[in-house]
């Protein structure tokens, strides 16, 4: 299975893609990393970038998007710009996207962490919230060893 974790922040959206064979992870390359908004108030540009989000996703055969959700009130809130983006990508048609909270997240994340530094992944720094987001969606059903 395929996954692309997201982490939308302002008009730019960041992309890992993840994907988990026989209980072991990898990292594919993408030709895409982040994805930005440049006008976002031209009806072109959103239409454009949502074109972009569903060829990247086709080309790559991604099985499921994840987003990591953002809060929509209080000081952390997500701008508007943010959630236009979300729903452009949760109205492309046939991909199939899932909206994980972040307290899913970091409770996937401490049940299994990561066993490997981020510096070690070859990601960039900007890229490790939508890596986690996608290794949380992977591992949300999973327990840790120690709590059987």
């Amino acid at each position: 299975m395929k996954v692309c974790g997201v982490e939308i922040n302002s008009n730019d959206v960041n992309l890992c893609l993840l994907t988990l064979t026989d209980d072991v992870f990898q990292l594919p390359d993408c030709r895409s990393r982040r994805l930005t908004l440049t006008d976002i108030n031209s009806t072109r540009e959103l239409r454009y970038f949502q074109q972009t989000f569903a060829k990247l996703m086709q080309d790559y055969q991604v099985d499921k998007v994840v987003i990591r959700q953002r809060p929509m009130k209080g000081k952390f809130a997500g701008g508007a710009v943010g959630f236009k983006l979300e729903a452009a990508i949760e109205l492309i048609s046939d991909l199939d996207v899932v909206i994980m909270s972040t307290t899913d997240i970091k409770a996937s994340l401490k049940r299994n962490p990561v066993h490997i530094p981020f510096a070690e992944t070859g990601l960039k720094g900007y890229q490790e919230t939508a890596f986690q987001t996608a290794f949380a969606y992977f591992m949300k059903d999973m327990y840790a060893p120690d709590e059987e």
